[in-house]
């Protein structure tokens, strides 16, 4: 199996974190590209005021920014030097633009967290990772944390 350019989707969460840990081993082991990508999502309920939207108090470029700076603290530092990588932020549906990320750039597999979102909001997106594998035209990986493991594994 040849795998060359690996992708990992995180959102920053603990099964983010996890696949993270595989991407990275998988790229070391393949001597693979490796890509973070992080979607910004749209916002859930935008306040509609008359006719405007209601805009975020902080510019865009301040929150990719914050992101960027984020993924470098998380993930960016734990990269050996002989790994080539990059990161990528993008906004928008995030299932669709991990989707369009993965046409556009000839992805041999990408590595997604089993999901990150909770509660209400998975209600409102559904399963990103379930969207992605359903739909990806390459291979997909879903990675578990460590706390999820052991309660499946008890669960039976």
């Amino acid at each position: 199996m040849t795998i060359n350019q690996i992708v990992c989707c995180t959102d920053f969460s603990e099964n983010a974190g996890a696949a993270f840990k595989m991407a990275l081993e998988m790229a070391e082991k393949y001597r693979s590209s490796l890509t973070l990508l992080h979607v910004l999502p749209l916002p859930v309920n935008p306040m509609f005021m008359e006719t405007e939207w209601m805009t975020p108090e902080i510019p865009m470029e301040a929150i990719t920014l914050r992101v960027e700076q984020r993924m470098n603290e998380e993930y960016g530092s734990k990269i050996p030097s002989d790994i080539n990588y990059r990161m990528v932020i993008r906004d928008g549906h995030v299932s669709s633009e991990i989707l369009k990320y993965l046409e556009e750039h000839q992805v041999d597999i990408v590595v997604v967290g089993a999901y990150g979102l909770t509660g209400m909001e998975l209600v409102f997106f559904g399963s990103v990772a379930k969207r992605v594998a359903h739909k990806a035209p390459c291979s997909v990986l879903i990675a578990r944390g460590e706390r999820k493991k052991k309660q499946a594994e008890a669960d039976g």
